[in-house]
């Protein structure tokens, strides 16, 4: 067995510190490629993409419309008040829609946030394009202030027509120490 120094303690202690930060690294290098893999073979979490949609011209398809439910989501110890100006809208597939987003920081001091966007049900996230969203960058907010932020989004004429209501979903994150490159002692 191997020894690393005669006090039999601090042999314990070494090799309990490497087994967790194997099972750190174990944690972000495997599983989260892991867990995305498999949402996307089991058609689960349906993610959109990060960047704006670069609209091609379209037709837009009159015929039938779709409802987009909207719903904001405060991830734990975010203190904004964060929320859709409209909970839902109907739009016909081909058309570019407006809508807006509010914020507002009741702190007294400056904070950041980003939000994560999320498509249900998964398989229309393909045919959900943002060509303009607030969650492609952080968002600052000063102190005691708040914020209209946009989002102006096609819904691809070719979403399979059994879809006919499609959410989206946001969760806000402070990430006020990750933007200033501090981690704040909690």
């Amino acid at each position: 067995m191997l020894k690393l120094s005669n006090n039999p303690a601090v042999d314990t202690a070494t090799k309990l510190v490497v087994v967790a930060l194997a099972m750190f690294a174990f944690v972000f290098v495997v599983m989260v490629p892991l867990y995305n893999v498999l949402c996307d073979a089991l058609g689960i979490n349906g993610k959109t993409s990060g960047e704006a949609y670069t609209a091609v011209q379209t037709t837009v398809d009159e015929s039938r419309t779709v409802t987009i439910q909207f719903v904001a989501t405060n991830n734990e110890g975010m203190p904004w008040e964060f929320g859709p100006s409209t909970t839902a809208m109907k739009v016909h597939p081909g058309a570019v829609n407006d809508t807006v987003f509010f914020a507002r920081n009741p702190m007294p001091q400056a904070m950041v946030a980003q939000a994560i966007p999320s498509i249900s049900p998964a398989r229309a996230a393909e045919y959900f394009h943002k060509t303009e969203c607030f969650c492609f960058n952080q968002q600052p907010l000063e102190g005691e202030t708040a914020a209209e932020m946009p989002l102006q989004f096609i819904v691809d004429q070719d979403l399979p027509r059994d879809i006919r209501t499609i959410t989206l979903s946001y969760t806000i994150f402070d990430v006020t120490d990750m933007a200033s490159g501090t981690v704040a002692a909690r």
